[in-house]
């Protein structure tokens, strides 16, 4: 008898339903932090490889531990699960539908280049003015930044580029 085992894009659709203990309202796999899901023939074993958002990221045990009870939870005994930090995880591996997600949720999503976090800041995710500003530079999250809308007069939290 053969074993069967689930798919790649099986466990990617699992993972998919991770929320990320930080920003509920995105996956782990919306924010980028899945990088890998592959089967290794010779050790027969899936390999899931994950990069932090920042290498002192609080949430990445949390992660870690969600992402093996989702495994199991789906009668995956045979997998490794391996922390990646090169290279380093960046804003651009945020799906769009994360960036969405974050306006939606009242957090105004990371900009697109290094031009566009030096020309502006970021767009109130409340009212849609641009007229913002830098309140603190450290949000309620290592990722995130506190501003204030001078149209709406109402902070909110920006998710850092880099």
């Amino acid at each position: 008898m053969v074993a069967t085992h689930p798919t790649t894009n099986e466990i990617w659709s699992w993972l998919d339903e991770i929320a990320d203990p930080e920003i509920p309202v995105l996956s782990i796999t919306d924010l980028g932090i899945v990088r890998e899901v592959e089967w290794d023939d010779i050790a027969n074993e899936f390999r899931v490889v994950i990069t932090p958002t920042y290498s002192g990221c609080p949430a990445l045990d949390a992660i870690a531990d969600e992402i093996r009870r989702c495994m199991r939870e789906h009668n995956v005994e045979r997998f490794r699960l391996t922390t990646q930090l090169a290279p380093p995880w960046t804003t651009d591996w945020m799906s769009d539908r994360a960036k969405q997600r974050l306006q939606e949720y009242g957090i105004a999503p990371p900009a697109h280049s290094l031009i566009q976090i030096e020309a502006a800041h970021p767009v109130c995710p409340q009212c849609g003015s641009s007229d913002t500003k830098l309140v603190s530079r450290f949000g309620s999250t290592p990722c995130k930044a506190l501003y204030t809308c001078s149209s709406c007069l109402e902070p909110f939290d920006a998710f850092k580029p880099h």
